[in-house]
């Protein structure tokens, strides 16, 4: 027995080595002043497609500025190095702003239409007296303070196994309160190399689509903000593609999908894809419209929330039928139109599409066959 976990123990310490192989890593102590130097060169890439939104307010942003001021200890920042030898941001973009932003370069992802070139510093806490201080009003010794202020900058090196480099990053941001799921896998999906970034693109593309735009529109201002139209793409071909593998947490899911796509685990023909998607969304833009996955309440009320429960339902429901339905037959929409209005009101379907507890694998198959049923009643 002692013989056998000795050769378990063995094996484990080897596989743990060898994934320590494959990370080349470096710690290197740099200032702010060449922080900014760095990114005036572009030397440091800051990619807001690729990178959290800038979401701190110009109060959090000056307590930021506060504590180096006042030498108190911050997070490393982590960049990955890439082959001309210049680093990308990878966690650390809220400092990093906000220090350019104090210093009067605003980027891209913070500018606001009437916003200062220079931060002017305010809710200050702990020195009172540098509210309304701007970068130039500041005391030449504080200035300097301030430029040869030191954090930890955690590369890393480019030898590193590209696979790392997605982990990485997917542990650095997961579970951070102001990036939506989506938001994480945009970012962390390119990592995994070109196709990661085609797949993600395509996603990005198709969330603009006008018929796929109206059949969402419900969705608020704030979900379209943290990505949740592009969520909702990459939730159809999830389910379209890899429903066998689905058993209840649709993030994790979702997640996992990707990342298959991405690594060429599971195909994805572009071009059909893209076609199927289209035609999916051509159907319900004309015979549901705005209220595509709008619902009733058990009270028979409707409900003006997008509901994810009829996403899945009807954009599922109608694809065994894609290739039949023509969207431009008057008589079928109509019928179509009308089944689709019916079933909304369907004790059944209501039933199924309300309340907790109904988004495991089972549920999810009995919708999808309720509108299979109504698609095939109708055309």
């Amino acid at each position: 027995m002692k013989s056998i976990q000795l050769v378990l123990g063995i094996d484990l310490i080897g596989a743990v080595d060898t994934k320590i192989d494959k990370v080349r890593t470096r710690s290197l102590d740099v200032s702010f002043n060449e922080l900014l130097d760095m990114y005036e060169n572009q030397e440091l890439k800051i990619d807001p497609e690729f990178q959290r939104l800038f979401r701190w307010s110009e109060a959090k942003q000056s307590r930021f500025i506060e504590s180096l001021l006042l030498e108190m200890p911050v997070p490393p920042i982590y960049v990955i190095e890439l082959e001309t030898n210049k680093y990308e941001l990878v966690d650390g973009l809220q400092r990093i702003s906000s220090y350019l932003h104090f210093r009067g370069e605003n980027q891209q992802m913070n500018e606001e239409e009437g916003s200062q070139q220079f931060l002017v510093l305010q809710d200050c806490d702990i020195v009172t007296e540098l509210n309304n201080h701007t970068y130039p009003t500041l005391p030449p010794s504080l200035q300097i303070k301030l430029k040869r202020n030191f954090i930890r900058m955690e590369v890393l090196r480019k030898e590193s196994d590209p696979r790392l480099r997605y982990y990485l990053f997917k542990r650095l941001n997961t579970g951070g309160e102001l990036l939506s799921e989506q938001e994480i896998r945009n970012c962390t999906i390119r990592l995994l190399g070109k196709h990661g970034e085609d797949f993600n693109k395509v996603l990005i593309e198709l969330s603009k689509y006008p018929p796929f735009v109206e059949c969402i529109s419900n969705l608020t201002e704030d979900r379209v903000d943290r990505k949740q139209d592009q969520e909702l793409v990459l939730r159809f071909f999830a389910f379209k593609n890899d429903l066998d593998n689905y058993v209840h947490d649709v993030g994790s899911f979702m997640t996992e999908y990707m990342e298959k796509v991405a690594m060429q685990v599971m195909p994805f023909d572009q071009l059909l894809e893209e076609a199927s998607f289209r035609k999916t969304f051509d159907v319900l833009q004309s015979t549901l419209g705005e209220k595509a996955f709008s619902g009733f309440g058990p009270s028979g009320r409707p409900n003006a929330k997008l509901l994810s429960y009829h996403y899945e339902a009807f954009t599922l429901g109608i694809q065994k039928f894609l290739s039949v339905i023509d969207s431009q037959k008057v008589e079928q929409r109509i019928r179509l139109q009308s089944a689709f209005s019916e079933l909304k009101k369907d004790q059944q379907f209501i039933a199924l599409t309300t309340g907790g507890g109904k988004n495991y694998a089972k549920p999810l198959a009995e919708r999808v066959r309720l509108v299979e049923a109504a698609v095939e009643a109708s055309i």
